[in-house]
């Protein structure tokens, strides 16, 4: 008898992994304790963000680090009651942030992110689920012309895979985005961009491809695991039990607990994130764009404004904070003076982050058992193309790229 192989977690990471398995011919059961989609994959900004090949941990970060602390206009924030527990993970982090390791960081974020759009497209030809997806450019908001040449590190890199940007400057901002006041006096803009025009109705449809083509999804909280001769063999959860030879964990800031079932410590934090979405709001962009101020996308979908970002460092147990909103909604008020709208809504959540800003992709050891997580801010974009990865991997298929950087033993399991 043939086993499905069971997928944990129905974020665009778990959806897309599914979906390639079945195209596969592979049997897929779908688990998530919550309603699928409704996680980071639901309060992300809809980006593509096939530019974001440049790590937070990237070689500046060290000079950064004493303004962000005391600044509260700063876009990473800290609770600082977690810092003891954070601490580890912290260290780590930061002795990534040299050149040595951003350069290769770049170099593994590179394939993984630069066709992002093609990947989303490729998942979704021929269903309903592709008419989510729209082609745009892309905008990078700068107080000034200087503060442009500032980011000289992270142009430098895009340059090298084609993103060279157009920039505009003076009265020609508002020529391209009317939208933006005289807060924003230098854009940067680069073409074949795209983006998700509503995060949660696109992992809605991606659901019901995955029903439509025999999929099962279950909501159910993963307790355990069974093995055989080292095997995985049944997954235990709290709505019954599940027999398999394959188990893939794309459970987000969630696969750390249920690694931690397997005997496994892996080093994942949360960047909390933020948004804010402008109901029904009187002007919008002509084109998602990047607040370089703040640290915050701002996507448009359908009559609304999604603003959506910041770094907050304090774990999944605490509750949100105001200072993030606070922060968000200032910078919109501060950059687009002339939008009014009917009200806002606000959004907090979890962007699971390794030390090394890369995420786990592969199998642990020969167990049977796959990870797809710790995406940090790209797990939209990177969805697809990591679920393709792993239906490869298990299809015995050489992937077109190397997938050593991302090996989920990488870390002494």
């Amino acid at each position: 008898m043939v086993k499905p192989v069971i997928v944990i977690g129905a974020g665009i990471c778990g959806i897309s992994t599914a979906i390639w398995l079945q195209r596969s011919n592979f049997e897929v059961v779908l688990l998530d304790k919550a309603e699928p989609g409704m996680g980071a994959s639901y309060g992300n900004a809809g980006l593509l963000a096939q530019w974001a090949i440049v790590p937070v941990n990237e070689p500046s970060l060290w000079k950064k680090i004493p303004r962000y602390l005391i600044d509260p206009m700063s876009p990473l924030f800290l609770k600082w009651s977690y810092l003891p527990k954070l601490t580890p993970w912290l260290i780590k982090f930061l002795q990534n942030a040299n050149r040595s390791d951003s350069n290769r960081t770049i170099e593994a974020l590179i394939p993984l992110l630069t066709d992002s759009v093609e990947q989303h497209k490729s998942l979704t030809e021929g269903t309903a689920a592709a008419n989510w997806i729209a082609d745009s450019k892309f905008s990078y908001a700068y107080r000034s012309l200087e503060d442009f040449h500032k980011d000289s590190f992270g142009w430098e890199c895009k340059k090298k895979v084609g993103m060279v940007p157009e920039i505009f400057t003076g009265n020609l901002v508002q020529d391209v985005e009317p939208i933006c006041g005289s807060f924003i006096d230098c854009l940067a803009v680069i073409s074949g961009q795209g983006h998700i025009v509503n995060p949660q109705g696109y992992i809605r449809e991606l659901m019901k491809v995955f029903s439509q083509n025999g999929g099962k999804f279950i909501n159910a909280k993963v307790e355990d695991f069974g093995f055989q001769n080292e095997k995985i063999s049944t997954v235990y959860t709290d709505n019954g039990h599940f027999e398999c030879d394959r188990a893939i964990i794309t459970a987000g800031i969630w696969s750390k607990e249920l690694m931690l079932k397997l005997g496994l410590n892996i080093p994942l934090e949360a960047e909390r994130g933020y948004h804010v979405v402008y109901k029904n709001a009187s002007i919008l962009p002509r084109n998602p764009m990047m607040m370089t101020i703040g640290k915050f996308g701002v996507t448009p979908m359908g009559s609304d404004l999604r603003c959506a970002g910041t770094v907050e460092l304090g774990g999944i147990k605490l509750g949100p904070s105001k200072a993030p909103i606070k922060l968000l909604r200032r910078r919109v008020a501060e950059a687009f003076p002339k939008m009014s709208y009917d009200k806002t809504e606000e959004w907090f959540g979890f962007r699971p982050t390794a030390p090394d800003s890369l995420p786990l992709i592969g199998q642990l050891k020969e167990s049977g058992v796959y990870t797809a997580f710790g995406h940090q801010h790209i797990g939209m974009t990177s969805g697809p193309k990591t679920g393709r990865l792993i239906a490869d991997i298990i299809n015995q298929r050489s992937p077109n790229i190397d997938i050593s950087v991302y090996d989920p033993n990488r870390y002494n399991l």
